[in-house]
């Protein structure tokens, strides 16, 4: 299998505080994969390591077989921050500008026609084209975090890095997002999301990496239904 994403003896702190210690994981081609911890463990952290917007104080990240401090390609990966619902909600735009959005940055160059193409591809692919001239303010939660997804696709991306898609959104929502992204990945795109929804990712996702006390582990079934029996303690 290709490796898309390797981290290598990853270490990381603010200031004192060591937050990731020789951190490892490998993630191949075509995976679902979750990252669970606790509050405060890290995740985001690692998130952003590995999208370039931290620097590791150790070890090393590498994208598509290339060291993540010479990586360029960044189209090829698709990100959806945390809580980037809340500080989309009160931007004076419609679903299709925001998406649209994402084809400013970069060296994508498309025309005037090709990007609200592009935008229109990428809200019918989460089911929000009928919502295309609605301004985000209007829109539920569920519905501005799918309109997020599509931002994070309209580049069709190969990677989709997601932190906590899923967090304050209704169940419904929840399941359709899900359902999405199991589609997604069906169709070549491989994700790493992290999440707290255990019962859901052990039902979704193929593999699941647990942080705890700065270093990653990665759980088999059988672990994985002790952590959801919270009696599990990792090695």
């Amino acid at each position: 299998m290709q490796s898309i994403l390797t981290v290598e003896g990853l270490t990381f702190g603010y200031g004192e505080a060591c937050v990731l210690r020789q951190t490892g994981l490998c993630v191949q081609k075509g995976d679902f994969a979750g990252i669970i911890g606790s509050n405060g463990a890290g995740k985001s952290t690692l998130l952003k390591l590995m999208l370039g917007e931290l620097t590791p104080q150790g070890g090393r990240i590498v994208l598509f077989g290339q060291a993540a401090q010479d990586f360029r390609e960044w189209p090829r990966i698709g990100y959806v921050p945390q809580n980037s619902t809340v500080s989309a909600a009160g931007f004076p735009a419609n679903a299709a500008e925001v998406v649209e959005a994402n084809l400013y940055q970069g060296p994508l160059r498309f025309s005037r026609k090709g990007r609200r193409e592009r935008a229109k591809q990428a809200l019918s692919v989460v089911e929000m084209a009928d919502f295309a001239g609605h301004l985000i303010g209007e829109l539920s939660g569920g519905q501005l975090q799918r309109v997020m997804l599509a931002r994070a696709l309209v580049a069709q991306p190969e990677l989709l890095l997601l932190d906590e898609p899923t967090a304050g959104v209704d169940a419904q929502s929840v399941e359709l997002i899900y359902r999405l992204l199991e589609k997604l990945n069906r169709q070549g795109i491989t994700i790493v999301m992290v999440t707290h929804d255990m019962h859901r990712a052990a039902q979704s996702m193929r593999r699941v990496f647990c942080l705890e006390h700065g270093t990653v582990v990665e759980l088999d079934k059988a672990q994985i239904a002790l952590e959801l029996e919270h009696r599990h303690r990792h090695p």
